[in-house]
């Protein structure tokens, strides 16, 4: 079902905004993103393990963070069993 313009008027208004609804989807996804990344994996520990973050789409840093996010999944494990362990 196309929606029938009457006037070049109406599709560059329409035109308009979609560009707009584009551009707020490109932003929120890079948030979105950078978020997530942030939350994955802590910046020192990036640095730390060699991972080239500044190259987007690179398999490595792809594996890096998740393997670092499995590493620190199981340092805070056994943290808390020390800690229960302790008390």
């Amino acid at each position: 079902m196309s929606k029938q313009y009457h006037s070049f008027k109406e599709i560059d208004e329409r035109l308009k905004v979609l560009d707009l609804q584009r551009q707020i989807d490109q932003e929120s996804i890079k948030l979105q993103f950078n978020s997530a990344k942030k939350d994955v994996i802590p910046y020192q520990l990036r640095q730390g393990l060699g991972a080239s973050f500044i190259q987007k789409g690179t398999i490595k840093s792809v594996v890096l963070t998740f393997l670092s996010g499995k590493l620190l999944d199981f340092i805070k494990s056994k943290r808390k069993s020390r800690n229960k362990e302790a008390s």
